[in-house]
């Protein structure tokens, strides 16, 4: 082969490997195995939650969060040295047990000029057992307070009007469910004070939770609307809403009534039809 062919296929050689070469300028090196890669996206991992307690969020109150885990909002306080239920603040830990070694307390006392109304003792029935006292000893006795009279101011009445759709159980159902049409009114059962209203917990859509003494808490779920705000005083009978759908397979009104955190039968409470 001449000199001339051989030096013009040497040029062209080294033209594509320079070409090669250049290609690659710019392109990221190739991750070597096991290295993690850099996503620039990635947000802060979630913070872990230890057993036992809840990671307090926004739009969270304490009865919402003891309403929610089947509590008495009074123990959460106590558990936590909470001084006052409605001061929670985000992203704080919120203990849902007591802590080792210590003496379940309820050092919280009622909302000044509040006095505590005798609902908890549903007409007909033998009042209450009361709760033990501090290191397990029982209460100091007294005399048991009246028996309410559903029917009167300070007792219960029917949340919404309509046909039964399902009754309380324990294993099941924590409420009574009542059928209704879209935008019927819902009442409160009882006079008390709305300690939460919004969507945040799960399977009950827009509700209503209300605060009638120290262990009563009534919750009223799947509203189209809400017609009260957290922190208002309502009386019995009063519309705090309107009957919906919301996280329901069907325009209903879903009551539920808990005592120290724990659900009761609502029928217990409320007056016979008729």
């Amino acid at each position: 082969m001449s000199a001339g062919p051989l030096c013009v296929s040497l040029c062209l050689l080294a033209t594509v490997l320079l070409a090669g070469c250049a290609s690659t300028k710019g392109m990221a090196p190739v991750r070597e195995a096991g290295m993690p890669s850099q996503r620039q996206d990635a947000g802060p991992a979630a913070p872990k939650v230890p057993a036992g307690h809840y990671l307090i969020r926004p739009g969270d109150t304490l009865y919402k969060i003891a309403f929610e885990n089947g509590l008495d909002y009074r123990d959460l306080a106590a558990w936590n040295g909470l001084a006052d239920p409605d001061r929670i603040r985000a992203a704080d830990l919120l203990r849902l047990q007591p802590p080792p070694a210590s003496v379940k307390t309820h050092p919280l006392p009622a909302p000044a000029g509040y006095a505590e109304r005798s609902l908890e003792t549903p007409p007909g029935r033998a009042p209450a057992p009361a709760r033990p006292a501090a290191g397990g000893a029982a209460a100091a006795s007294g005399p048991p307070p009246p028996e309410p009279n559903a029917r009167e101011a300070d007792g219960w009445a029917w949340p919404a009007q309509g046909a039964l759709l399902a009754g309380f159980e324990e294993a099941g159902n924590k409420g009574i469910d009542i059928a209704g049409s879209l935008g019927a009114p819902v009442h409160a059962a009882a006079s008390g004070r709305v300690v939460y209203a919004g969507d945040g917990l799960r399977g009950y859509g827009k509700l209503i939770i209300i605060k009638h003494n120290q262990s009563l808490l009534s919750a009223y779920a799947h509203h189209a609307r809400i017609l009260v705000r957290e922190g208002q005083q309502v009386a019995r009978g009063q519309k705090i809403g309107e009957m919906g759908d919301s996280d329901a397979d069907r325009v209903k009104l879903h009551f539920e009534i808990r005592m120290h955190g724990q659900p009761v039968d609502p029928m217990k409470y409320l007056p016979k039809a008729g």
